[in-house]
């Protein structure tokens, strides 16, 4: 089982997505958030899931349509690890790494 670690960069992805939905008045915008945080757990058992993006990076596809977000990340095969590198609504433009 792969372990699966989070960066610092998605984890204020995840911060942004929220504000982001609490500015526009998504009642549950906790449970929707928790939900794509939730949804990184497949990863463990299925690092390979995602398909592929730049750099030999991976996308991880979780809901849809207005509810729909990405999760780029890495798989390190050698080490069976799975970094998160960033999150982002499916309707938005780009990643935002720092």
């Amino acid at each position: 089982m792969a372990r699966v670690t989070i960066e610092d960069d998605a984890l204020a992805d995840a911060e942004r997505i929220l504000e982001h939905l609490v500015a526009h008045g998504v009642a549950d915008a906790g449970e929707r958030v928790a939900a794509v945080i939730s949804a990184l757990d497949l990863l463990e058992q299925h690092p390979r899931i995602g398909r592929p993006a730049a750099s030999g990076l991976h996308e991880l596809v979780i809901g849809q349509g207005a509810r729909g977000y990405l999760a780029l990340y890495r798989y390190e095969a050698v080490d069976d690890v799975v970094v998160v590198l960033a999150l982002r609504g499916q309707r938005e433009d780009g990643y935002r790494r720092g």
